[in-house]
């Protein structure tokens, strides 16, 4: 029985061949099994690990709750699928046959494609957003929210897991008896040629979309954000003061420290976020490559080392992704190591508006006892913010601190 083509985490046999055989049982080699097993314990064991690190910081970590997080979050669970139901089933098929059983042959083929599908999906609705949020500033004010950004992410779930619900119907176990023993097999129902079609739609839709979209959407950001001065926001609540006041808005000068860290936070996401879409491309381009190559050969192309490595470029994609954001993104660095010292409290609100602030210490008047110190926070640009107290309980002398959002 000849392998057809490559799965996310196994091989794909062809159904239609006889069930008994006078040949002995293939194995893979000794060197494929060990380093198979090695690499994909490895990988999916800090992939695991650090996609879970990912939902549990943005959804437990209140200033980490932005639309682009609730993003990553969906593709974090996306690659979380990819690594449970493509990588782990991996090491036990390459040492022996299929012990999953139909109901796993079923439910493990569509969760593959599910976590591989929702995983474009996330990729294209955060480019958009990006875009959105640093082309169309103003919209994105109403449009870029977390409200909206849970909808879509609702919709992207139920649209693609509608979609895997072929895969239910176009997979089978067959068992094919050897002279030394009877092998099981999780694969197609009828010919390959068959899937064709179903290939090139995920082809396209999955892949070269998003792809040509974050291509296009990407050179349209960069114009804005490295060649252009970004665009001003009539709600910026120093300028809103201004105005009821009847001063034009050309006649501030508004200092452009504030402008200056928004520029360089927004750079540092997008180019974060850029990473994780050119990763994307170069890791599923082997795997995209080999499925389009073998549906014109006959027979296809199985060698079983680059089978293997288009395997491991695939569990590679979903589990890098943590480790870009720890490495690129200060907020989450910092929420990682909050996340590994298991802290039980968190941190204070973030900042409401996104510029440097201090805090400068008085004494409060109204209470007799010395131990009530209030602070008052300003705007370093020179404007005076909103006037907040906040109690403290220990004596403070002189605290100056800089908030800024990566």
């Amino acid at each position: 029985m000849d392998n057809e083509t490559l799965a996310s985490g196994f091989s794909f046999v062809n159904m239609t061949s006889g069930n008994e055989t006078s040949e002995k049982m293939p194995q893979n080699a000794l060197e494929v099994q060990v380093i198979t097993i090695f690499l994909v314990l490895l990988i999916c064991g800090i992939g695991i690990a650090g996609n879970i690190m990912v939902v549990m910081v943005v959804l437990r970590t209140k200033h980490m709750m932005t639309p682009t997080n609730c993003y990553l979050v969906s593709l974090a669970i996306a690659d979380l699928i990819v690594l449970l139901a493509a990588g782990l089933p991996n090491i036990s098929e390459v040492v022996a046959s299929w012990v999953y059983g139909y109901a796993g042959c079923l439910c493990i083929t569509y969760l593959q494609y599910l976590g591989i599908n929702i995983s474009a999906c996330s990729i294209t609705a955060f480019t958009v957003e990006r875009y959105i949020a640093i082309c169309h500033s103003i919209k994105a004010q109403f449009i870029c929210t977390v409200s909206r950004a849970k909808k879509i992410i609702a919709f992207v779930w139920m649209f693609t897991s509608m979609y895997c619900v072929m895969w239910f119907f176009l997979v089978d176990t067959k068992e094919v008896t050897f002279a030394d023993g009877v092998q099981v097999n999780c694969g197609y129902r009828v010919s390959r040629n068959l899937y064709t079609p179903i290939y090139f739609l995920d082809f396209t839709i999955f892949y070269v979309i998003p792809l040509v979209l974050a291509t296009v959407l990407y050179g349209l950001i960069a114009r804005i954000l490295f060649m252009n001065p970004l665009p001003s926001t009539p709600q910026d609540p120093d300028r809103m003061s201004y105005k009821h006041q009847g001063k034009p808005y050309s006649s501030i000068k508004i200092p452009s420290k504030g402008s200056k860290s928004t520029t360089s936070s927004r750079k540092q996401v997008t180019k974060m976020l850029a990473v994780v879409v050119i990763l994307f491309a170069l890791l599923w381009m082997p795997y995209r490559t080999l499925v389009v190559v073998n549906s014109f050969m006959d027979p296809p192309y199985l060698n079983v080392w680059f089978l293997l490595f288009c395997r491991l470029c695939v569990y590679l994609n979903s589990a890098i992704n943590p480790i870009i954001y720890n490495l690129m993104s200060q907020k989450f660095r910092a929420a990682f190591k909050k996340l590994c010292k298991c802290e039980q409290k968190r941190t204070d609100k973030a900042a409401k508006y996104n510029v440097p602030v201090y805090y400068s210490v008085m004494k409060d008047s109204s209470h007799d006892s010395p131990d009530h110190d209030l602070t008052e926070q300003e705007d370093l640009n020179g404007f005076p913010g909103p006037t907040k107290k906040v109690n403290f309980t220990d004596k403070c002398i002189d605290t100056r601190t800089t908030y800024s959002v990566a």
